[in-house]
């Protein structure tokens, strides 16, 4: 029972990052039904802004928040500059345009910061331990449920509570119908992209201190972020968190008594078994449009 709950506790951390993933997924989805493939790209270049200032003596805090902002401005100004000039282009044409900011990204990191994996430096120790009962929980995990467990909540607050989450809700459901009534819509979906990149940029600097930092280190967290929105329900903001948390727990604890090698796979498992079950996802709801 023990060793259930240690890989429980480890599911919960490797989790409460892919729901960060995730949320920015659906709340991209949710807004302008574009899944963005740029996604992870976008939050490693934030976790090398980070790293840069970092390695030039800047508190962590203000490396973090600088790192996060850039990508906040790189998400919105690619709406802006790019997808909205593309406005009638197709689904598949936008999705296209993501992969293309993916490989433009991935090519500037390489060429900026190379292609060695780097040592990001982190305030919280993966040796320093606590003990619950039988289990070990390593200071940097606690840190990492407890960052991504808080920024989940600012998100849920923000969309469910504010002025602001309201309009993005409004611009999601009919931006026609929200334009109208003065809402600015353009400048709402910017800022709904600003927002998911920086969740990604955060979950890209919680994940860099356990996997270490190279251009393509967000390749996989990014593929768990979107089976978990998928499982959750696409659509679905508290889906992606389900999904989030249900896919980091199912992971490790598959790891532990059945198969590390074949963890990866489990997620893609699990989303054909729901999907054939729950085509919507968990918490998702059959998307009707409307003519």
């Amino acid at each position: 029972m023990i060793q259930f709950g240690q890989y429980v506790v480890g599911g919960l951390a490797t989790g409460s990052l892919y729901a960060l993933v995730a949320l920015g997924i659906v709340l991209l989805y949710r807004s302008s039904r574009v899944l963005n493939f740029a996604h992870g790209d976008i939050a490693t270049l934030a976790t090398f802004v980070a790293f840069t200032l970092l390695g030039r003596a800047v508190p962590f805090a203000a490396a973090v928040a600088a790192g996060l902002l850039a990508a906040a401005a790189l998400g919105a100004a690619f709406f802006f500059f790019v997808l909205r000039p593309a406005r009638e282009a197709s689904l598949l044409g936008k999705i296209v345009i993501t992969l293309g900011l993916a490989l433009v990204l991935s090519g500037v990191m390489l060429v900026t910061w190379g292609a060695d994996t780097q040592v990001f430096p982190f305030p919280l120790s993966d040796t320093r331990v606590y003990r619950l009962g039988g289990v070990v929980v390593s200071e940097m995990s606690v840190g990492t449920i407890g960052a991504g467990m808080a920024l989940m909540g600012l998100m849920y607050g923000l969309v469910q509570r504010t002025t602001l989450g309201l309009a993005m809700r409004a611009v999601a459901q009919d931006a026609t119908a929200a334009q109208a009534l003065g809402i600015p819509a353009r400048r709402i979906y910017a800022l709904t992209w600003g927002l998911a990149s920086a969740l990604g940029g955060a979950a890209g600097v919680l994940l860099a201190p356990v996997v270490y930092l190279d251009p393509y280190m967000m390749l996989d967290p990014f593929l768990k972020g979107f089976a978990a929105a998928v499982l959750g329900g696409i659509d679905s903001l508290p889906g992606a968190v389900v999904g989030g948390f249900i896919l980091g727990i199912a992971e490790n604890v598959f790891a532990g008594y059945v198969s590390f090698k074949f963890k990866t796979t489990l997620a893609f498992a699990i989303i054909v078994l729901v999907l054939t079950v729950r085509p919507e996802g968990l918490l998702g709801r059959e998307y009707r449009r409307r003519v």
